[in-house]
């Protein structure tokens, strides 16, 4: 056994309101140079939706992930190194510019320097932020926000054509019958990346120390493999430079003890931090499993018990020191995933075993109760409505469980009776033992539960070691003495010479092309 620790992240859907705070703060801090005008490290999808880029979860097209062989071995979708090294200057499973988006500008000084008097109302066109070119808003990276299904588009989701028909049929995209939740999405620095599998040059590696993924700008030669593979398509190509780039999970923040941008500014406060260990050399048999409905398991298994007597002593032998040790004693994140159990990954049937899970959302139940005609004081009716509930139990399966809709529904019993229990308690004092009793938990934990995912203060939600904060003066000083990104100064990885030239093709699509010279 090879225990390793692992900086994990959690969000709570049910408190995500679609402010998209966490993005904006993300694009300031991280891609507000030239070369990342279409790149959103942080994004936040309304689901259902095809996202972005375009049915980014279709791995038929696209090919990221891994995938089991004929013979149960664990092999990248995008095939082996003899196949990549034969499309290694032409890609065909890339996604181009028209599945993310044109970023665009306006005209502003229409309307700064539009003289007094005018009959008309100046307007500001809009022009692209690549070429300058006059151009049409066609479609954006948060396009879909808040449409709840648009039904011009929504039907191919890629979750919704997984779906078993019979499921799918319920799904309506009428305004008063359709449903709708957001989806804040971030590079999930996997324990099985297939990013750093796929990338030729070595560029892309998993931090040993905190299992962070990130790119080495001086060894990147811009093969863009790294971007088929990954199956969240959270790997961009930096057209300015040639580079690959991707979310760094703010690790100059985490080392000096700090939450990332998008959880320090997230209004819902939906985002947990903190450290889990894992078996190293389990890692392989876990995405290996043959059933992807036992793949969710498989990597719970894959988590080590900071308290365990055993784990603490592995951990220690291993170097790990005391604050890690403590801190992921007291994460939130081991919590949410192994504790209490109601987080789930993102797709686990990639393979990829990611390590950013999310609490599924939870429609207003009372609500379903009552109107299927049912007691809503009474637990027995409230768990029976589970299955009816607005958002389909089916499609959130699709998303988290691989197409278990009974492992979601559980996790959605979890919490209905987390609301129950603490409703009865608030009203009138008394304790619910026939939810406790019904869901398995004690009072005592549905409480804990229920403080960490409502009321938890920032120290609770933010468990990051305090061996990072030695060094926090230091980095604070390093950081200082940039500018406002830290890729974007003289002399900064990848920034010395432009490496790829942005194009309009003959059909009015634009290209992105590697200068062969800056990409050797």
């Amino acid at each position: 056994m090879r225990i390793r620790a692992q900086v994990a992240m959690v969000m709570n859907l049910d408190k995500c309101i679609g402010c998209h705070t966490c993005s904006v703060t993300c694009k300031q801090t991280w891609t507000n140079r030239e070369g990342t005008e279409y790149v959103w490290f942080n994004n936040v999808e309304t689901k259902p939706g095809i996202g972005y880029p375009k049915h980014y979860e279709d791995q038929e097209r696209w090919k990221g992930g891994w995938k089991l062989d004929a013979k149960g071995r664990l092999v990248l979708r995008s095939g082996g190194r003899v196949k990549r090294l034969s499309r290694i200057f032409a890609n065909p499973d890339l996604p181009t510019l028209e599945d993310y988006y044109e970023p665009a500008t306006f005209d502003k000084d229409v309307l700064v320097d539009a003289p007094a008097g005018l009959t008309d109302t100046p307007v500001k066109r809009p022009r692209s932020a690549l070429t300058g070119e006059p151009m049409s808003l066609e479609w954006g990276a948060n396009w879909e926000d808040g449409l709840g299904g648009a039904h011009e588009r929504a039907g191919t989701d890629p979750n919704l054509t997984a779906m078993d028909p019979e499921a799918a049929a319920r799904v309506k995209f009428e305004f008063e019958k359709t449903f709708m939740f957001h989806l804040p999405r971030i590079c999930e620095h996997c324990l099985n990346p297939a990013c750093v599998s796929a990338c030729p040059s070595g560029a892309m590696y998993k931090r040993e120390e905190d299992g962070i993924v990130l790119v080495d700008q001086d060894r990147c030669r811009g093969w863009r493999m790294c971007v088929s593979a990954c199956p969240y398509k959270k790997v961009y190509v930096n057209h300015a430079t040639g580079k690959a780039e991707k979310c760094t999970f703010c690790f100059p923040r985490i080392e000096a003890g700090q939450p990332t941008i998008c959880s320090e500014t997230c209004v819902g406060r939906l985002r947990y931090l903190g450290l889990v260990f894992y078996d190293e050399d389990a890692v392989l048999a876990a995405a290996s499993v043959e059933d992807e409905r036992e793949l969710l398991a498989a990597q719970r298994d894959v988590f080590l018990d900071p308290h365990d007597p055993e784990t603490v002593r592995l951990a220690t032998e291993a170097g790990l020191p005391e604050e890690w040790i403590l801190a992921a004693q007291a994460s939130p994140v081991w919590r949410l995933i192994s504790e209490y159990r109601i987080a789930l990954p993102l797709h686990p049937e990639y393979r990829t075993l990611p390590m950013v899970w999310y609490v599924p959302p939870l429609s207003p139940v009372l609500d379903a109760v009552g109107a299927a005609g049912r007691d809503d004081t009474d637990a027995d009716d409230v768990f029976h409505t589970i299955r009816d509930l607005r958002i389909p139990v089916e499609y959130l399966a699709e998303l988290f469980t691989a197409g278990d809709a009974d492992a979601v529904a559980g996790v959605l019993m979890k919490l209905a009776a987390m609301r129950s229990y603490m409703r009865a308690r608030t009203l009138d004092g008394t304790v619910a033992e026939e939810i406790c009793d019904a869901v398995g938990m004690p009072g005592e934990r549905i409480e804990a539960m229920y403080r960490l995912l409502a009321i938890a203060k920032y120290d609770e939600r933010y468990v990051i070691p305090a061996a990072y904060t030695k060094a926090a003066a230091e980095l604070e000083a390093q950081a200082a003495s940039t500018s406002d990104c830290s890729l974007d100064c003289a002399g900064g990885p990848g920034m010395t010479e432009p490496a790829a030239l942005v194009s309009r093709r003959s059909d009015g699509r634009i290209g992105l092309s590697i200068d062969p010279a800056g990409a050797s």
